[in-house]
């Protein structure tokens, strides 16, 4: 990996595992749950089953993450991951698989997914230079584009359509792939002296009172929270969209979702050069906007290919928004609360994507199968005439603050 190190090559190679093994689950996944049912409200409730840990547990799990090795921590959870997945895939190959079994497989990976996401987000910081810290995010959303979206999805329903368990049972190796990668990194090591006798609520209310206080990034946690309730509240339901829409297959869906993480490779591919050209505020403007024409353009389309485009475009503006947000975040927040504030972000991130999850069957039962995608658009118009002005705020590193310290109101 260059300048970035042989530690951060060995968190980008652990990363490139995981990713792997969630594409192949992100297109089996719902080909699995619309195998078994056709009503939306079921098949978007398998998305909602994974994310809603985020809303139970985001907040424990940060206090976990500043507290243990995340290495260890990473690695033990993959682990876990490796041996739910696989029982799931037992189960899929014994045709015993019920609905509720996979909501509750889903569930726990997201229970476990709340503690390595939050851990290897934080552990980033530790094994690159804060001057390259959108460099290594970026090549985090990269392996993140090419792998669980771009590359995997494909192969996902590919193996699904040969064999609905084989896709389930490649996850879970590459979780065990990547938790021996994690293992092996030497670096890292905690700088800040970590108190554990303190009673769990008083250490997870510093995180929160952080996240509060600092004006940038509650507006930013709060606009994501939005964007992916919108999202969600369409795309949990972006299999029955391929299939009654666009009249795509399983293969079809597939490249459907390859679509956006082209544009999610290309976003990563010029963001540096963008971040060089114009600011940070330019850039999230022009994404609110692309988000919003993004649920217009999919509600109007009946056309596969006009689909596709316009999910490359989305996928463009996903990367650029992740990889500035992301690098900013790590930058501005102390090395001994990052676990904890990151863990608060996420609440407002997948819980907003939760939310979205579970309003979305019941929109489309009731409404249609656009009724979602027009009722994004609508409120992602509003998110961003809201934020237009608050952007400006989104400075470049000299708002970071050393460990311990209070941010800025």
């Amino acid at each position: 990996m260059g300048k970035l190190g042989a530690d951060f090559g060995k968190l980008w190679s652990a990363n490139a595992a995981t990713n792997i093994g969630d594409g192949v689950a992100l297109a089996a996944g719902p080909l699995l749950m619309a195998s078994l049912t056709s009503d939306p409200r079921l098949v978007a409730g398998a998305a909602f089953a994974q994310q809603l840990p985020w809303l139970l547990l985001s907040l424990v799990s940060g206090v976990f993450v500043d507290r243990l090795d995340r290495r260890k921590l990473i690695a033990a959870v993959n682990g876990f991951r490796a041996l739910v997945i696989g029982g799931l895939a037992v189960a899929v190959q014994a045709d015993v698989a019920t609905i509720w079994l996979i909501y509750l497989a889903f569930f726990l990976v997201g229970t476990a997914e709340t503690l390595a996401d939050n851990a290897s987000s934080a552990l980033v910081p530790s094994v690159v230079p804060e001057p390259l810290l959108p460099k290594a995010n970026a090549r985090l959303v990269a392996v993140h584009t090419v792998a669980n979206q771009f590359a995997a999805p494909p192969l996902g329903a590919a193996l699904f359509a040969l064999a609905a368990a084989v896709p389930f049972g490649v996850n879970a190796v590459m979780f065990v792939v990547a938790g021996l990668l994690v293992l092996s990194i030497k670096g890292g090591q905690r700088t800040v002296p970590v108190d554990g006798k303190r009673p769990i609520r008083t250490e997870l209310a510093e995180g929160v009172r952080w996240l509060a206080n600092h004006r940038v990034l509650r507006m930013l946690a709060v606009t994501i929270c939005l964007m992916n309730v919108t999202l969600m509240a369409a795309f949990a339901i972006l299999v029955l969209y391929a299939r009654e829409r666009l009249g795509l297959g399983e293969v079809g869906f597939g490249l459907l979702l390859t679509a956006s993480a082209v544009g999610g490779l290309i976003g990563t591919m010029i963001v540096s050069r963008l971040q060089a050209r114009f600011s940070n505020t330019a850039l999230l403007r022009v994404g609110l906007t692309i988000e919003t024409l993004t649920h217009v353009g999919l509600a109007l389309t009946q056309t596969p290919w006009v689909a596709m485009v316009t999910l490359v475009v989305f996928g463009i503006h996903g990367s650029i928004w992740g990889v500035i947000a992301i690098s900013w975040r790590q930058r501005v927040v102390p090395e001994n609360l990052r676990g904890r504030v990151h863990s608060a972000y996420m609440v407002f991130s997948v819980g907003g994507a939760a939310l979205g999850s579970l309003i979305s069957g019941p929109i489309a039962k009731s409404f249609g199968i656009t009724a979602p995608f027009w009722g994004s658009a609508v409120v992602m118009a509003v998110v961003t005439l809201a934020c237009w002005r608050g952007l400006k705020l989104v400075t470049p590193a000299k708002d970071a603050v050393p460990a311990g310290a209070a941010p800025r109101p």
